[in-house]
């Protein structure tokens, strides 16, 4: 489509009929060169014709789509996780596989007694984090990225305290619901700034504040003591974890993609759950004999006088003159098992997941299938933990942590250098994964610090475990035989004949 341009439209002001023969005539020259060889449009998606007709694009920046849509998709995805089994399941499977049991943080200053100082400090703080007195950084972790996927974007607020509160370490954080940030807050500030969907920028576009509510707008008690106008929050204590897939400020649910389908597949479940209902309904029909009798019997109502018109188990209905009788016949459904799982595989797609962890049905898969769709998966579940979980959520808050904690005097510095630990992948096949990390072991390409990592431990601490148990084994003169069932003490031979492990401490 021809573009319009500034020297168009001065011709149009001037003289309106020149500036519509001027751009008619441009058309016409457009439509003959892209029937000419080598003018034809390069990209099939861009031409125009029958087939394209009804394609209604928008140019409109994601801000602009995000603003106009943000909350209505948000009541909407939270609407079918309440009610919908497979978008409640979709995730369920998200969050369990981002975070599992949690993102496990470990120091790194290379100072072993630092490192332990720091280590021991984050334990003893995560159980009181919460802001709300409920979870500890685990959970607070779950909740966030289950708000990202469902809600599309999540606020984590950060709450110092007083030392006299008894905290560990000064400080707890708070978990935001997206609704909170007051997206009517848009505009030019006189600083040259700008706020964006409640979102407050300087004049370098560097996020300054967050502007909140005091309580969430949809509350069913609004409180007098809160007011319900927005307050500014600067962004050094707010954290904004979404999946940004363009240049926006804000997200959108997961789910977007296939709202449609989900309520679709909702529809038409009742639907075809009534229709069976309604054929399970044996009915006879008493006819007439003859031609003229025919007619339903007069219409049975109610003591309000209202006709009552429904089916019912084992009625039968009798026609004037009836002497014949004939029953329903229930229509056979074919395809509807094909129909679902085609619909089911939309949905997964939808959610960027296997159709099999979304529905649990592996009656279509084999042991190097399953292996296969889960690489995908999980190459996409380390994605989202490298590069938006850990880097907006995770270490953002350990800042937060060694900040406070050496402001209260219990740490040396307040720059503590950190390894994260994601959950690990449950094997397919343990013996071959234990094979696979065994070999990488032995030929150098991973250390056995890593391999721990991998199994979503802190090395460190299971390394010390494991140097604790062998110098108890050792001070008891015990040695491990082939037979990991088999435990020797010098001179005397001890089995367990029923497979269990022996307690060492035994």
């Amino acid at each position: 489509m021809s573009q319009i341009t500034f020297l168009d439209r001065m011709v149009a002001w001037a003289a309106p009929e020149a500036g519509v023969r001027r751009a008619l005539a441009r058309r016409s020259f457009e439509a003959l060169s892209a029937k000419i060889p080598g003018h034809a449009r390069g990209y099939d998606g861009a031409a125009k014709g029958r087939r394209t007709d009804g394609w209604k694009t928008a140019g409109t920046s994601a801000d602009a789509e995000i603003a106009a849509a943000s909350g209505l998709l948000r009541d909407r995805m939270r609407d079918l996780t309440r009610n919908n089994p497979h978008a409640a399941k979709a995730v369920s499977v998200l969050v369990n596989n981002i975070v599992g049991s949690g993102i496990i943080p470990r120091a790194a200053t290379g100072d072993a007694r630092l490192d332990e100082t720091v280590d021991r400090l984050w334990t003893e703080w995560t159980a009181a984090c919460d802001a709300d007195g409920q979870l500890d950084i685990f959970g607070l972790q779950t909740l966030a990225v289950r708000e990202m996927i469902e809600a599309g974007e999540v606020l984590i607020r950060r709450r110092p305290r007083r030392l006299s509160d008894g905290l560990a370490v000064p400080l707890q954080v708070q978990i935001i619901e997206a609704d909170l940030l007051d997206n009517t807050r848009n505009g030019d500030l006189a600083d040259g700034g700008r706020l964006l969907q409640g979102i407050e920028f300087d004049p370098l576009g560097r996020r300054r504040a967050y502007w909140l509510y005091a309580q969430h707008p949809g509350d069913a008690v609004v409180t007098m003591r809160r007011r319900l106008e927005s307050l500014a929050i600067p962004a050094s204590d707010v954290l904004h974890l979404y999946e940004k897939q363009r240049t926006q400020v804000r997200g959108v649910p997961w789910g977007t993609p296939v709202m449609r389908a989900l309520r679709d597949l909702d529809d038409w479940t009742q639907a075809e759950l009534v229709r069976k209902k309604t054929e399970a309904c044996v009915v006879g029909i008493v006819l007439g004999a003859d031609e003229a009798d025919q007619g339903i019997a007069p219409s049975v109502v109610d003591a309000d006088g209202n006709r009552v018109e429904q089916f019912e188990p084992g009625l039968i209905a009798y026609a004037r003159g009836g002497k014949d009788i004939r029953f329903n016949q229930p229509a056979t459904t074919v395809g509807v098992g094909e129909w679902l799982r085609a619909q089911l595989h939309i949905v997964a797609a939808g959610f960027r997941m296997p159709y099999e962890l979304l529905t649990g049905d592996l009656s279509q898969v084999n042991y190097s299938s399953i292996r296969a769709g889960l690489v995908e998966f999980r190459r996409l579940i380390d994605a989202v933990q490298w590069q938006i979980v850990i880097p907006v959520l995770c270490q953002p808050m350990w800042v937060w942590f060694c900040q406070a904690a050496w402001a209260a005097g219990k740490l040396p510095r307040p720059d503590i250098a950190v390894e994260w630990s994601p959950p690990r992948f449950e094997a397919v096949d343990p013996l071959k994964d234990a094979m696979a990390d065994l070999l990488a072991l032995r030929s150098g390409t991973m250390s056995l610090a890593q391999a721990i990592a991998r199994q979503g431990h802190n090395p460190d601490a299971v390394l010390a475990e494991i140097a604790a148990m062998n110098a108890k084994i050792d001070a008891l003169g015990l040695i491990f035989d082939s037979d990991p069932r088999r435990v020797t003490k010098t001179g005397v031979m001890q089995a367990d004949t029923t497979g269990q492990p022996i307690n060492p401490d035994t």
